[in-house]
């Protein structure tokens, strides 16, 4: 292999993952920007902090908490 040829793979492989990480990073803004009503976002912005100790967001945990959270303020209503 030339070496241009290693140079563009690894080029492409950094540019993968940066785009990957931007991807995870904007996914769950751009979920409760569209799916969340206005009213109920402060809620869902404190559930998820809650949720999430870490410095990167956890996705998936975090919106099954919101989801049971909500779930549970239905039934007391």
């Amino acid at each position: 292999m030339s070496d241009l040829m290693i140079i563009g793979m690894v080029a492409g492989i950094v540019v993968f993952v940066v785009v990957v990480e931007l991807a995870a990073a904007v996914l769950p803004v751009l979920i409760v920007v569209t799916l969340v009503p206005p009213e109920e976002r402060h809620g869902l912005a404190e559930c998820l902090a809650a949720a999430d100790s870490s410095r990167r967001l956890r996705v998936w945990r975090a919106l099954r908490a919101a989801v049971v959270n909500r779930r549970r303020e239905r039934r007391q209503r």
